[in-house]
């Protein structure tokens, strides 16, 4: 938390251009798994041949048949400035942050930190490994905090009240890493598969249940 903040008038100038001005956040982080079976993490898109699967941050917060829903000045501010709220289990200050988005009728999508994984690639994104981690834009804040959270969503345009019609269905929280299928299994020829002699390999690699905060997460 800021220990002193700007007059009124100064404050909402500088959050506005803070919005405006950064550049755009990157499309995500890429999980590359390598030939020898090495995952690395990049907000590059990896070459066309190495299978990778992007990691939360991206640029549309809201799902396509969600933002549908949307009345259009709400539409168009979240086209512009997508929100995304990254969660952790038994975490309060990430329910407090929910709260104040569902209050608001904030479109947002949520991003999970439950594993290893989850907790690299957030580190990647935001350079630390605490929770809340909230996105508007290209405006990452850390933390939550009820007056900065509601700074950046009115300088993004966002209304104070829910204008959200009763139709409207917030997308279901997503793990910000998704489980994929190891390199070897992805691109085995057809041929292969067709042998009935080999045995074939398992679609999916079991995961170990994550531990309850791993990685040193801080609430």
């Amino acid at each position: 938390m800021n220990a002193h903040c700007p007059a009124p008038r100064l404050l909402a100038l500088a959050v506005l251009a803070s919005l405006l001005a950064a550049p755009v956040l990157a499309q995500g982080v890429y999980r590359i798994v390598g030939p020898d079976g090495k995952v690395t993490y990049s907000d590059q898109p990896p070459p066309a041949t190495t299978p990778a699967r992007p990691v939360g941050g991206t640029a549309a917060g809201v799902s396509a048949g969600a933002s549908a829903q949307l009345p259009f000045e709400l539409r168009q501010t979240s086209s512009r400035y997508p929100v995304t709220l990254y969660t952790g289990r038994d975490c309060a200050p990430c329910n407090s942050g929910r709260n104040l988005l569902n209050a608001r009728g904030i479109p947002y999508s949520e991003k999970t930190v439950e594993t290893p994984q989850d907790a690299e690639a957030l580190k990647r994104l935001s350079g630390e490994a605490s929770l809340p981690f909230l996105t508007i834009g290209s405006q990452q804040i850390k933390g939550y905090s009820d007056t900065e959270w509601s700074q950046f969503l009115d300088a993004a345009g966002y209304p104070k009240q829910s204008a959200l019609p009763s139709s409207y269905r917030r997308p279901a929280a997503t793990p910000l890493v998704a489980t994929a299928r190891p390199a070897e299994a992805a691109g085995a020829s057809s041929a292969a598969r067709e042998q009935p002699a080999a045995p074939s390999a398992p679609a999916e690699v079991p995961v170990t249940p994550p531990p309850q905060n791993p990685a040193g997460i801080r609430f």
